[in-house]
């Protein structure tokens, strides 16, 4: 099977590029390289095409070619929307629109795709089933909503088989942690490495729903391989809900070192706590289970701290953070 990745150089499309070939199929990658990287492709045999989903021509060429396509490009953070809401709409909404359109010029590829958890915004129901209010409290929330009904709109309207994902806080290797719009977990554990201060949005007791980029990567080859389909949006994540205080605990159990934390405002439109049902998931795709959050953590930082130039920091584990600084 050959299948079309979407923002294959970023950090999950890069994870499912190396699944895919593991398993005998054969990948093309569409990315504007706007947050992924030539080097996360490094060594494998993909077809990486520089370029945009907004690129309708381009973008239909490259599904016509393909038996699949996993629509992973956007422009993701809540704060980098609240930034810059066109172009969140733009890469979001009207890019899945793109994808759904090629796939449609190309006789009605299969499209999977990803939403996010934050669709459910400030509905405070946990765990979050499917069914439940959607309540966005920004506009990466909203972009995210509109493309997941695009998708399942498609699948009604023009019998197109689609699967809209929604994600809950994916993490592991290759996620980027050195800017503004890093995800928690990354930026977390670097700042931990070096021995810098961590920042902390509120009080730490807010929670999430984090999942392995492994267990994601596992459930969507199976959704592929298989071509399911659904149509409602359905949950990727297990309901394994901890807190930052926890994920903090843990790092500085393993980093060995006291964390330096400081503490700021919560940030608009970040929701206090995200809790997945995974009973859809489960009955579509039997049989997948998530790896274990501190085991898919200690991989993280090892993975992390081997990217890390130890001839300017100092990581061994007894080094004092004024020690890793200075070295």
């Amino acid at each position: 099977m050959r299948v079309l990745i979407t923002g294959g150089a970023g950090f999950i499309g890069a994870n499912l590029t190396r699944e895919l070939l593991g398993r005998g199929h054969s990948v093309s990658i569409i990315d504007d390289l706007s947050t992924g990287f030539r080097s996360n492709l490094d060594g494998l045999d993909a077809e990486l095409v520089v370029g945009s989903i907004l690129d309708i021509d381009l973008l239909t060429e490259l599904t016509s070619e393909a038996d699949a396509v996993m629509h992973l490009a956007a422009r993701s953070s809540v704060p980098r929307s609240l930034d810059n809401p066109l172009a969140t709409h733009h890469a979001n909404a009207t890019g899945t629109l793109n994808v759904l359109e090629a796939s449609r010029a190309a006789g009605g590829r299969y499209v999977a795709m990803s939403s996010s958890s934050s669709v459910y915004g400030a509905n405070p129901e946990l765990p979050k089933r499917e069914s439940a209010t959607t309540r966005p409290m920004s506009p990466y929330a909203a972009s995210k909503l509109a493309a997941e009904s695009y998708a399942i709109a498609y699948g009604t309207s023009f019998n197109i088989p689609t699967l809209a994902f929604r994600f809950f806080n994916v993490f592991g290797p290759l996620q980027a942690a050195g800017h503004v719009y890093a995800a928690v977990i990354p930026a977390f554990v670097d700042a931990a490495l070096r021995g810098t201060a961590l920042t902390v949005h509120g009080d730490g007791t807010q929670s999430r729903d984090f999942t392995h980029v492994r267990t994601v990567c596992n459930t969507l080859c199976h959704a592929i391989e298989n071509q399911v389909t659904s149509a409602d949006p359905v949950n990727l994540a297990f309901g394994s809900r901890i807190s930052l205080q926890d994920v903090l605990a843990i790092i500085a159990k393993e980093v060995d070192a006291p964390l330096i934390i400081e503490h700021v405002a919560n940030r608009v439109g970040d929701v206090p706590h995200s809790q997945a049902d995974g009973s859809l998931l489960r009955s579509l795709i039997p049989g997948i289970e998530p790896v274990d959050f501190t085991e898919g953590l200690l991989e993280t930082i090892n993975w992390m701290r081997s990217t890390i130039d130890s001839a300017d920091i100092d990581l061994s584990p007894n080094a004092t953070p004024s020690e890793r600084l200075a070295s």
